[in-house]
């Protein structure tokens, strides 16, 4: 069992994604909904998150894919994040922008960290209704080839 006030207390700038990906595994489901309902602390790791995913996208892997992604993490509140990917380069932005996106991901907090992290599994997420996907499941199923994920 973990404490939430070891991510609280977390300097992002220096942590590896395998160091993520065991800080996460520590967590429980009901210790991520505590954290959820810290709106300072739950904003700053999602945008941690979705801050490192321009460093950890594979352009090679990539190609000449051009997607808009959208994820919605439910929680206390929602937040909507999109990733645009347009040939070899990714780009985040926080808010729900005019685009059409190719594939929306929508998911809770724990289900969010749990995938990021590389702990858990997007086919077992989805098959069982803790990930939902509307728009190009071809695509969704491929992303996490296009990001440096630990394997959890």
């Amino acid at each position: 069992m973990a404490d939430t006030t070891d991510l609280a207390s977390l300097d992002f700038a220096n942590v590896t994604p395998a160091e993520f990906n065991r800080l996460v595994k520590k967590f429980s489901k009901k210790e991520i909904q505590e954290l959820s309902n810290d709106a300072a602390l739950r904003s700053r790791v999602l945008k941690e998150v979705f801050g490192r995913m321009e460093t950890q996208f594979r352009p090679e892997s990539a190609g000449s894919l051009r997607a808009l992604i959208r994820w919605e993490v439910k929680g206390e509140t929602d937040e909507v994040y999109e990733t645009k990917i347009d040939s070899g380069t990714c780009t985040v932005s926080h808010g729900r922008s005019d685009g059409d996106p190719r594939v929306t991901l929508i998911m809770n907090d724990y289900e969010f960290l749990k995938l990021v992290s590389g702990n858990g599994n997007p086919v077992t997420m989805f098959m069982t209704r803790k990930l939902k996907i509307n728009g190009d499941i071809g695509l969704a199923s491929g992303l996490t080839r296009l990001f440096d994920i630990p394997k959890g």
